[in-house]
């Protein structure tokens, strides 16, 4: 049982001469880090084009580029090699350090050298250029004009990328093993391991397979005496049965939904600098769970949110359902705080249409705003497009600082109000003016507009135009031509992500990016058998689920294998099973479900102030942290501040969505599971618990292991243990008997919540 803390141990180690060395270094070498450092990432790619270069465009680039009038300062920023230059005041960018660089200096109004001079940029682009400086300041362009001249920059042709073929079913390959494969998927996964010379590790034993899976399906534990009905359970299907109990239980729901919760990046408030409450939003926190609780077909799960007001009805309650459904779009952020033409609304629709491409399509539409793609197939007018579905739609508005009334919310039979979409029909709208398709915006600028542009799918995905007929947004149409089986990405998608979540990294490593800048598949075969595969199987994601589950790929131990750690040292052909550390509601579910504490009722609306009291500003914007003893995806949730547990552990990120999480070991995880209140609480019910249920030390420490780590304690952990709890009760021996019972088991319980067994699955 190795403390968690140790973990953070090696971090300190590097060789005084490799300190001195890096020192050196960032003294010498910071100034021209711009150009010598290394290629930017996909995420830092991203970043750049989503939230610095329109900034630039719109804002720079008439005093500082090649088409200003008069070139100020010298300074070019319409260019890589501009940029790192810098102009006659010298380089304006020290990559790593804002405070240093003149153009963080500059926005900042903090010299006498103000830009843009003609106003301040907003509090968020401040802030997004410090992170991008931050980054190092990556930047992707190459040395010619930001901006395309209205062509796409890859002359690949579309129909030659992977992503844009048809889905099809392969044939299950031959492989030397017919005996190792559970199914066909598995064949898949061994021929892949011949080719690359590796040889699988053995199964791994029925209590760690059954923990996994506990975990994979429903974010808790196992309890002791499911322990024991697996244990004795000598079927051949006793595995297939731990799974259809999980796929039935409520909890599944609780899980699954927080997965998609991730991916939409879900809030309880609006995002705006005021960040206003929207209590409403709990109504589609719990339409998501539901959905997944009663296996929704995923075409149908994804419509209803796209245009679930537009669809057909069977009663006034489920017309509810479907309204709620679309609170997937009025979950897009909004910005500012006016409530007149100056409000931003096309940063709304943005938003929409970046988490739309990314999640349904693994595609980075969002890069298309301001100019044609510079990696893939989509062009400027493929993203006005899909804009004028939105500028049609009607969002609702939750109070911002000028205005605190909510506006544009929908009523609801026997539920109140929902915070969702509707349809524009032939309204004014205050995301354009009347429903109907949009001009291009020019740069991005919506104030500097091109030709108007039909609303349709993009032209890589078959380009289906709304007939001229529709007189509402068309979203129902976008919904349709979204989920068509004909779609390539669609299926491919969503099965890429099952098997990211139970692997631990998809079969295309880039879950919310296909395209050019993203990874290739690792089996490209498998992927399209498994996209054929869903869409024969009804679209049902609790069938994926068990056809992953079973396979024997699943199975694997998570031992390592020399010979094949030298060839595959990251697993990516899946040679074994690879570990991963709960998640951040896994470890507060588990903390709260070994003490006894855990409340498994469904959450409900979260005590937010009284409307009324709303006074919320950008310098005083809402803030609050609502604990309880519920499931953690029943927390509040917000967008400008995250819940201080979930942010230590590597929560979502509410801004974007999340589509994998990174894991972080750092030495405060270590001292929040070593002082905070929460585990001390935990510690102090667990030991409750034990002295309550069990009538020695052995019995305790097995029950203990059970609980924490769903295996019985060997020989050397009672050893171990009742060594401990010897120390512990000596050290408290002048406080009475029960006394030091209590704290010795308390104290032995956070040696265990501090293990890594505790964490790792």
């Amino acid at each position: 049982m190795k403390n968690l803390a140790l973990q953070t141990k090696s971090i300190m180690r590097m060789p005084s001469l490799a300190i001195c060395c890096l020192l050196l270094h960032a003294a010498f070498f910071v100034p021209n880090a711009v150009a010598q450092g290394p290629a930017p990432t996909p995420d830092q790619v991203e970043f750049f084009e989503k939230r610095i270069r329109p900034v630039l465009v719109n804002q720079c680039f008439s005093c500082h580029s090649k088409d200003a009038k008069k070139l100020r300062g010298g300074l070019h920023l319409d260019t890589r090699a501009g940029l790192r230059k810098g102009g006659t005041t010298g380089p304006v960018v020290v990559p790593g350090q804002p405070d240093k660089s003149l153009l963080i200096q500059a926005i900042r109004y903090h010299t006498d050298l103000r830009m843009p001079p003609k106003g301040k940029l907003s509090a968020l682009e401040i802030a997004d250029f410090e992170t991008w400086v931050m980054m190092g300041a990556p930047d992707p362009r190459v040395d010619k004009m930001v901006v395309a001249k209205n062509k796409i920059a890859s002359p690949t042709d579309p129909r030659d990328l992977w992503y844009l073929k048809p889905v099809k079913r392969f044939p299950t390959p031959a492989v030397a093993d017919k005996n190792w494969s559970a199914n066909p998927i598995d064949a898949f996964v061994f021929a892949k391991l011949q080719e690359k010379g590796l040889k699988p590790v053995p199964l791994a034993d029925k209590l760690t397979l059954l923990r996994r899976a506990t975990y994979d399906l429903i974010g808790l534990p196992p309890t002791p005496e499911e322990i024991d009905a697996f244990q004795k359970d000598d079927s051949p299907d006793a595995f297939a049965k731990v799974v259809d109990r999980l796929l039935a239980s409520p909890h599944y729901g609780e899980r699954w939904g927080r997965q998609w919760l991730d991916l939409v990046r879900y809030a309880d408030t609006a995002g705006d600098n005021s960040d206003f409450p929207v209590p409403q939003l709990v109504l589609y926190r719990d339409w998501v769970i539901d959905a997944f609780n009663r296996d929704m077909p995923y075409n149908r799960f994804v419509q209803e949110q796209l245009a679930g007001d537009l669809l057909k009805a069977d009663s006034d309650q489920d017309r509810a359902q479907k309204i709620i459904a679309t609170g997937y779009l009025a979950n897009s952020r909004r910005h500012g705080s006016y409530e007149d033409k100056r409000y931003p609304w096309h940063l709304t629709i943005e938003d929409t249409i970046d988490n739309l491409g990314k999640t349904f399509l693994g595609l980075t539409i969002h890069c298309a705003r301001c100019h044609d793609h510079k990696f893939d197939p989509i062009s400027a007018e493929d993203y006005y497009a899909l804009y004028g579905f939105f500028s049609s739609t009607r969002y609702p508005r939750p109070g911002i600082e000028l205005d605190r009334v909510p506006v544009d919310f929908i009523p609801l039979p026997k539920s109140g109000l929902a915070y969702a979409v509707i349809d524009g029909k032939n309204e004014p709208n205050k995301r354009s003016g009347r429903v109907g398709n949009v001009k291009l915006q020019l740069k991005g600028d919506p104030d500097h507009l091109g030709k108007e542009v039909p609303r349709r799918f993009p032209t890589v995905l078959g380009g289906m135009t709304l007939p001229a007929d529709v007189k509402g947004s068309g979203r129902l149409q976008l919904a349709n031509w979204l989920t068509d089986p004909a779609n390539p990405l669609f299926a491919r998608v969503m099965v890429n992500r099952l098997w990211q979540f139970h692997f631990g990294q998809g079969i295309v490593a880039t879950p919310n990016n296909f395209g050019k800048q993203g990874q290739t598949p690792t089996h490209p075969e498998l992927l399209d058998t498994l996209a054929q595969t869903f869409i024969d199987k009804g679209w049902s994601i609790k069938s994926m689920h068990r056809l992953i589950m079973l396979t024997r790929a699943y199975r694997l131990d998570s031992a390592d294998d020399e010979y094949n750690l030298k060839l595959d040292p990251n697993n990516e052909y899946l040679w074994r099973f690879s570990r991963r550390r709960l998640d951040a509601e896994s470890i507060r579910d588990t903390l709260l479900a070994v003490s006894g504490k855990l409340d498994r009722t469904p959450g409900g609306p979260h005590p937010f102030p009284e409307p009324k009291s709303w006074k919320f500003s950008q310098h005083n914007p809402f803030k609050a942290v609502y604990d309880s003893n519920r499931r953690s995806v029943y927390l509040m949730t917000q967008r400008i501040q995250r819940h201080p547990f979930l942010a230590l552990f590597d929560g979502p990120d509410t801004n974007a969505g999340t589509a994998s999480r990174p894991i972080s070991t750092t030495p405060l995880q270590a001292l929040f599971l070593m002082n905070n209140p929460l585990v001390h609480d935990s510690a102090r019910a667990f030991a409750k618990r034990l002295l309550t249920d069990s009538k020695d030390d052995t019995q305790r420490v097995e029950r203990a292991f059970l609980l924490c780590f769903g295996r019985p304690a060997s020989a050397d952990d009672n050893s171990q243990s009742r060594g401990y709890l010897a120390a512990v009760r000596s050290k408290f021996a002048a406080r009475p008997v029960p006394e030091q019972e209590s704290l010795a088991w308390e104290s032995f319980a956070r040696v265990l919540f501090m293990s890594n067994e505790f964490v790792y699955p």
